[in-house]
């Protein structure tokens, strides 16, 4: 075998448009309306593999689970083969999974490497009564030029429901780090501040469970544990805009 640089993305077709291929198997499982919606919330799976295949042991044993939510940092280096060995690990989870993308998965020739083998920067689809927001905030690694997060995309966003009763912003860089474009912030803080349909902002980036309204604007943010914390989180989304977390260790 030859490997020509370790920049190199190609993989074998079963490891490309991963996204696309996850969220087919998604809507292969239909949540009727008005039902509860439980997820995991995990994130920056970076170099953690034996912890990756303990995180999914652990989930697969839970009830009543529709989806696995991963906040980036899914790579360290931004190398095909870090992204395909925590493939490798979450395929084999009961339940689809979907990622956005972190700092991390941007290093080198990250960015072609992460939009080979999973997809877009920027996402959004809607599952049951919610509709999920996944956005690049990765600001520093654009040397804070102003497109990440891209906030004309993010705002048409948040003001179209496409059909959900409630939405959800995931992203990798939360807005409290110094790591998100400062130009930024609060136009991003005040989107979500004006968003009636949020129910709360998800992010990674920090490796450590934190949950509060940093901002006193009603707007709860939280933050995921790395796989390296051996925690995870299950949320329960229910009604308009009520939801519950409980954080599991494996």
């Amino acid at each position: 075998m030859i490997e020509f640089s370790p920049n190199d993305h190609r993989v074998p077709e079963e490891f490309t448009n991963l996204t696309e291929k996850n969220l087919a198997k998604l809507a292969a499982r239909p949540l009727p309306a008005g039902d509860t919606l439980r997820f995991i919330f995990t994130g920056d799976s970076q170099q953690f593999y034996d912890e990756a295949e303990d995180l999914v042991t652990s989930v697969n044993k839970l009830p009543g689970i529709s989806l696995l939510v991963l906040a980036g940092d899914i790579a360290d280096f931004g190398l095909a083969r870090e992204m395909k060995w925590v493939d490798e690990k979450l395929r084999r989870l009961t339940v689809p999974y979907v990622t956005v993308i972190g700092n991390h998965d941007l290093v080198g020739n990250g960015q072609p490497t992460y939009q080979h083998i999973f997809g877009a920067l920027n996402y959004s689809f809607v599952y049951g009564d919610t509709k999920f927001i996944m956005v690049d905030t990765n600001g520093r690694e654009y040397n804070f030029n102003g497109t990440a997060p891209d906030m004309p995309w993010l705002r048409s966003q948040l003001t179209s429901l496409n059909g959900a009763r409630r939405q959800v912003v995931v992203c990798h860089v939360p807005p409290t780090n110094e790591d998100f474009d400062p130009a930024l912030r609060a136009p991003y803080v005040q989107a979500l501040r004006e968003a009636p349909n949020l129910v709360f902002e998800m992010n990674g980036h920090n490796h450590s469970y934190t949950i509060g309204q940093p901002y006193n604007d009603g707007v709860t943010y939280v933050n995921s544990d790395a796989f390296s914390e051996r925690h995870y989180m299950i949320v329960t989304v229910w009604g308009d805009k009520q939801f519950r977390i409980k954080r599991v260790a494996f």
